[in-house]
């Protein structure tokens, strides 16, 4: 089979043929259909000190059961996330982590639905939203920040402001349902809001909290790190909420699979709206980490095996 990694940091990626692996206790070995990229992936790529295996979210199709697993059979359509070597025709899944694919939705919807979708509903969740609360998103034209506006607006956010990269993404993200957008290097940031998903982290996390209304939440998920001031959030009685869904996955199992249904639920009814930017060929896996790490992306970035 086909397997995309890279010998040292910054790579490049190149393809390379492999055995096929087997099904080990709990695993499920599937036939890749569809790879979701995301930024965490293409930061350790071109950050961490020795190479990693590219994993993350895929679905595909059930062609092996390893012992032990029993939920699913071979033939089914499934999603998961992948710890191994994900960027291939065929990657093993922890059936643990693992969900089917309703008939209706292709692996393309899965990848840029489930994983950026959990990320988003439960930041959302983070905020303890209330009906008629103002929110601010960053990274709103992202893979998880596009599904973040939307979830928004469907637990009743009274007014949504997306904030991004550049002006060229501002209509696509009104298009998501957002009133208003602005770009990270504004000054002002509009009316203050009650409550912030923040996915870049950073330098940006500055203006994230001063564009909170007094007594407001600002739920940090991103992987870009960041410091705040004391001082900013003592004055305007703002918090600060850390979010990873690891943690749900690993210690909330039956949470984490109603947030997956409700996010089936969504899409089934047309409610949520999982956007594609583009989808590139295995072979391309470079052009879609450069996509990513430009930040011109409207949506999920997807390869196809």
């Amino acid at each position: 089979m086909r397997r995309v990694r890279y010998e040292h940091t910054g790579g490049p990626l190149f393809t390379e043929e492999v055995p096929v692996a087997a099904a080990g206790p709990g695993e499920l070995l599937v036939r890749v259909e569809a790879i979701g990229v995301t930024l965490p992936v293409v930061r350790k790529v071109t950050e961490a000190a020795e190479p990693i295996a590219l994993g993350g979210e895929i679905a595909g199709e059930v062609v092996a059961v390893g012992a032990g697993a029993s939920r699913f059979t071979v033939g089914e359509r499934v999603t998961g996330l992948c710890f191994g070597h994900g960027y291939a025709d065929f990657a093993l899944l922890d059936e643990a982590m693992t969900s089917r694919i309703p008939d209706a939705a292709s692996a393309v919807d899965a990848v840029a639905l489930v994983r950026s979708g959990l990320v988003a509903l439960g930041a959302l969740e983070a905020a303890r939203p209330e009906p008629g609360e103002s929110a601010l998103v960053t990274g709103a034209a992202s893979g998880v920040g596009h599904l973040a506006v939307q979830l928004a607006r469907l637990r009743g956010a009274s007014r949504i402001t997306g904030a991004v990269s550049g002006p060229g993404k501002a209509d696509f993200v009104r298009g998501l349902g957002a009133d208003e957008v602005v770009t990270y290097d504004c000054a002002d940031w509009g009316e203050p809001v009650d409550y912030a998903l923040d996915a870049v982290g950073g330098s940006l996390l500055t203006p994230a909290v001063a564009a909170l209304a007094p007594g407001g939440r600002l739920v940090a998920y991103s992987s870009g790190g960041g410091t705040i001031q004391a001082y900013d959030l003592l004055v305007g009685a703002k918090s600060v909420i850390g979010f990873q869904m690891a943690l749900i996955a690993r210690r909330r199992p039956e949470l984490y699979e109603r947030w997956r249904q409700e996010l089936w639920r969504l899409h089934a009814d047309g409610a949520l709206r999982p956007a594609v930017h583009g989808e590139f060929a295995l072979e391309d896996a470079a052009k879609a980490h450069a996509v990513i790490e430009s930040r011109s992306n409207l949506g999920k970035v997807v390869l196809i095996p």
